[in-house]
């Protein structure tokens, strides 16, 4: 699958070209503590490699692509404190590039591609394609933007360009091996939702119900895709709310949005219940709502679709829904209960790269989320699925995890 990446994007590459990716390091979190690693996304995807401090060179020259890895070799003073880093032989064999090298000799061997006398073999290289994403000009700088600006100062006369947005698109379609990453962390994250609704009772802290769902995930060998979401109560009124610390009420619903990394591939899921187990008849109220356009929206989910019309297609059933409600006099007013976006791509990032622009294609995977936050009432809800567009419609990857009132209820009724 790595070696199909590439040789998609060298279609995206001219001759006489070569790219540079890096895979990261940890950054200094205090002393001599680190940051957990996170792998840079799109050079996994172009490697499949999670090593720290890798480098990855694809030479696009004459009537040839070729790719080489540079890893860091293992230091045996280094493994005594923290095991061993991969060998240059299983590196290839998972990445499938035509040749590796220690990460010491990155620039010399760089250097020499770059030289005269190798131009028998390459021709001369005039392009060079770099993964800049630059969110802000305040943004610090990125080893690409940094091995960008030297290769601007040691050859002025290199075309240096940014092969960041076309991997966003690349990256939008999923390979039948991504979905099936995405399905096993689907299926774990069910499981932590049942694990959640198991043991919800009044008088908690909302981090002692969320201890249940990651225990499962420990169980299960996988981690969080993103900081848990538990909010009971008002708490599921504010969208990104994390501190957790909340005591549950007994006539609270929960707010849970989760998920889980497998293989470095994302779920993203959404659940609201009851904590004692039934809802009210004004939360049932607000919930078929929300479920109602969570089903629908689905439902008109095709390739073709644009994102636009998806948004609001889902913003007019929620406006609809809360006038008949009387709620809201006027379907304009729909904003002060529903404020974000309908969904967005999921893949190697919760929030992941594509072209929110293009219409919709197949084998994009998308989350539908549509949500009410009635501060007034201390209800919040939202229901979240994550949708695999096919040919001619969709799969729902998460259809496993219910949402029904009468199968919440039910469920939740046995614990």
């Amino acid at each position: 699958m790595y070696k199909m990446n590439r040789k998609n994007l060298f279609n995206h590459m001219e001759n006489q070209s070569f790219a540079c990716f890096f895979s990261g390091t940890s950054p200094v979190r205090t002393a001599d503590q680190t940051y957990p690693f996170e792998v840079n996304k799109n050079f996994f995807y172009l490697t499949g490699i999670k090593e720290e401090n890798v480098a990855l060179v694809m030479i696009k020259g004459a009537n040839m692509e070729k790719s080489f890895l540079f890893i860091e070799k293992t230091d045996p003073v280094t493994a005594l404190w923290v095991g061993e880093t991969m060998s240059m032989e299983e590196a290839k064999a998972i990445s499938m590039v035509d040749e590796v090298f220690e990460r010491k000799d990155f620039r010399t061997v760089l250097s020499k591609f770059l030289q005269d006398s190798r131009q028998a073999v390459f021709g001369a290289l005039n392009a060079l394609y770099l993964d800049l994403d630059r969110r802000s000009m305040d943004a610090l700088e990125t080893e690409s933007d940094r091995f960008g600006n030297e290769m601007r100062n040691l050859y002025p006369n290199l075309v240096i360009a940014s092969l960041h947005p076309k991997l966003g698109e690349l990256r939008s379609v999923k390979h039948t091996h991504e979905v099936k990453m995405m399905q096993e962390a689907i299926e774990v994250t069910r499981l932590g939702i049942e694990a959640l609704m198991s043991n919800a009772k009044a008088g908690i802290r909302e981090y002692q119900l969320e201890a249940y769902y990651h225990f499962v995930l420990n169980s299960n060998g996988v981690t969080t895709s993103f900081n848990t979401i538990a909010a009971s109560g008002k708490n599921a009124t504010i969208l990104h709310y994390e501190k957790n610390n909340a005591v549950i009420q007994d006539n609270d619903l929960i707010l849970f949005d989760l998920g889980v990394r497998k293989n470095e591939y994302c779920s993203d899921i959404s659940r609201t219940f009851p904590v004692s187990g039934k809802f009210t008849e004004r939360q049932k109220a607000y919930y078929e709502l929300v479920l109602e356009t969570n089903k629908k929206s689905i439902e008109m989910l095709k390739p073709g679709v644009t994102f636009q019309e998806f948004n609001e297609f889902g913003k007019k059933i929620l406006a609809e829904g809360l006038v008949k409600m009387g709620k809201i006099k006027d379907v304009s007013e729909v904003s002060k209960y529903y404020y974000h976006s309908l969904g967005h791509f999921l893949g190697l990032d919760v929030h992941d790269v594509g072209n929110y622009t293009k219409p919709f294609e197949k084998g994009q995977v998308i989350t539908v989320e549509p949500g009410l936050y009635i501060a007034d009432e201390a209800i919040g809800i939202r229901i979240e699925d994550n949708i695999l567009l096919t040919d001619n419609g969709h799969v729902n990857l998460s259809e496993s995890i219910i949402k029904e009132v009468k199968d919440i209820e039910n469920f939740m009724s046995k614990k």
